[in-house]
């Protein structure tokens, strides 16, 4: 068994399940052992490849579980500074490998950093100094191996996480020293960083290709969860119906999917077509498969043809770009007004994808200033059409322990929002 700690990006729902799917979808046997906003442990029956990160949009940091305390223990060490307690830390730290790790890897000096991540949000301002306090004692294991050190922290107390730039600039990957200390409320865990995530190569991705279209994109982060969320792997077919620019069917192309894109507008298609030419050439993707071909939505099974696709991952009209927050009356006008284009594409899906082929769709999320929150209905119409509403969460991929998971598996969607825009996305999984 394998014990391996994921560090959460913004939307924790979202990173969660994005992981589970594509465990699943690669047939790795895992268990969830806890799971918080800011961080899951997971157990795995085989080894996994710390590059998977570049595979995943939600992920921030991976870590190999070295040592698990009891949070009152850790408490009591670094917040309460019971020197008993702070002992009996030092002594687990011993007898683990975490110390000693750092020291074969370094040349001279050591060079490492401590990240320190809370679930309980009342011990968030005392990050920091949590941080600070496993820093010195890391420090002083060293000095017993004779190796001086340098200790990489902050002095605002609430600042206890070194971000994935810092970790990547400083190499504390390559040299095993970036600690990570995660306080649940029952069990802590410390690991060792054994992969980051780059967010150059997203950034490369989203700025950087020859052609743009900010207003209606989507960020690749997004792109690379929704891809996952379908089960696409290597040598799927995956379809987006509405490409625009073709930033799914470029996430999509770099699992080495064969990867087909529609769009009405004649522009996009060719937007789509320089952008997955540039992507195949900056990534080196020998025998890249993409094609892209301008088509109505109405008229996707004649051009894509019956049965044809194993995935399809979409966002299609989200909408007009909102200047203020909407009424209700408003917000369901815009609604009402886009269901047509969203039932016809539901309708035009089930033609195309293979039996038990996989449906991603993202439909307009908008908070009102009622604070009402209206949607489409776009369940109903999904069942009506035969698919199968897939569940982010299923209750069978949590350990017997864990407790709380009704807040997960009573989720039939996804919702993600950002602070930018009024409309925000919810994102549906079913299957043929």
């Amino acid at each position: 068994m394998f014990n391996l700690l994921f560090i959460s990006g913004k939307n924790w729902q979202l990173s969660l399940a994005e992981l589970t799917a594509y465990l699943q979808a690669r047939q790795i046997s895992f268990e969830i052992q806890h799971f918080a906003k800011e961080f899951f442990t997971i157990q795995t029956q085989q080894t996994l490849d710390p590059m998977v990160i570049g595979d995943l949009g939600g992920t921030i940091k991976i870590g190999q579980v070295m040592l698990s305390l009891s949070s009152q223990q850790v408490k009591d060490a670094y917040v309460k500074h019971n020197k008993q307690a702070e002992e009996q830390v030092v002594e687990a730290l011993k007898k683990s490998d975490i110390v000693n790790q750092m020291v074969k890897q370094a040349k001279g000096k050591v060079f490492f950093g401590v990240s320190v991540y809370l679930e309980e949000d009342h011990l968030k301002a005392r990050a920091g100094e949590i941080q600070r306090l496993l820093g010195s004692t890391i420090k002083d294991e060293l000095a017993e191996y004779g190796k001086k050190a340098r200790f990489m922290g902050f002095a605002n107390k609430s600042q206890g996480q070194l971000s994935h730039v810092e970790v990547l600039k400083k190499n504390l990957v390559e040299n095993k020293s970036e600690i990570l200390l995660c306080i649940g409320k029952e069990t802590s865990w410390i690991a060792t960083t054994i992969a980051v995530h780059n967010p150059f190569e997203f950034q490369k991705r989203d700025i950087y290709k020859p052609r743009q279209r900010k207003i209606f994109g989507m960020p690749p982060r997004l792109a690379k969860i929704m891809v996952n969320l379908s089960g696409c792997t290597e040598e799927k077919t995956l379809l987006d119906a509405f490409c625009g620019v073709g930033t799914v069917l470029q996430e999509a192309l770099l699992i080495k999917a064969h990867v087909v894109g529609t769009d009405i507008n004649p522009w996009c298609i060719k937007a789509a077509e320089d952008n997955l030419e540039w992507l195949s050439q900056e990534y080196e993707l020998r025998n890249a498969d993409y094609r892209v071909v301008q088509s109505d939505v109405d008229f996707l099974s004649r051009k894509i043809g019956i049965e044809n696709v194993d995935c399809i991952v979409s966002e299609p009209d989200l909408g007009p770009a909102l200047r203020q927050i909407p009424t209700t009356p408003y917000a369901k006008k815009v609604i009402d007004k886009l269901t047509p284009l969203f039932f016809g594409f539901i309708e035009e899906a089930y033609k195309v994808l293979r039996p038990d082929g996989m449906l991603v769709v993202v439909t307009p999320y908008i908070v009102t200033r009622s604070g009402q929150v209206v949607t489409m209905p776009i369940g109903e119409k999904a069942e009506n059409t035969s698919f199968v509403r897939v569940k982010p969460f299923n209750p069978e991929i949590f350990a017997k322990n864990v407790t709380n998971i009704e807040s997960l598996t009573c989720l039939e969607s996804l919702v993600e929002v950002d602070s930018r825009h009024l409309i925000g996305r919810e994102i549906h999984v079913f299957r043929k």
